[in-house]
């Protein structure tokens, strides 16, 4: 099994920043890509950012510029540095981890961290 735990979301002003973090431990033999997705009330889950084991990055238009993802293989860890932030980023924002067990390859996703951005 391999399991996906998020910090650092929480209630920010708008034109503040925050820095989530996600980490993958279990069963790994490799990861792949990484991603953040997000999903707002009444809305479909969506790209935010992913990275590419090599970290060739993309980004969703809405966030170019504002934020940076980035990952470090060693530890198997991603995060999403959010700049500027503007109360339309309000969302529960998801990791997910393209992983090789070494049986396997699968899409693991973490449980999600709150980001409200308001006044």
């Amino acid at each position: 099994q391999v399991q996906l735990v998020e910090s650092g979301g929480g209630l920010v002003q708008p034109g503040g920043s925050l820095r989530l973090s996600c980490a993958a431990s279990g069963s790994i033999f490799s990861i792949y890509a990484m991603g953040w997705y997000r999903q707002a009330p009444g809305k479909q889950r969506e790209l935010v950012a992913r990275i590419s084991n090599g970290g060739t990055t993309n980004y969703a238009d809405s966030v170019k510029g504002r934020f940076t993802i980035s990952r470090d293989n060693a530890k198997n860890t991603v995060d999403l540095q959010m700049n500027s932030l503007k109360p339309e980023d309000t969302a529960v924002y998801y990791c997910n981890a393209d992983v090789n067990t070494g049986w396997a390859n699968r899409r693991y996703w973490g449980q999600g961290t709150q980001v409200t951005v308001s006044s």
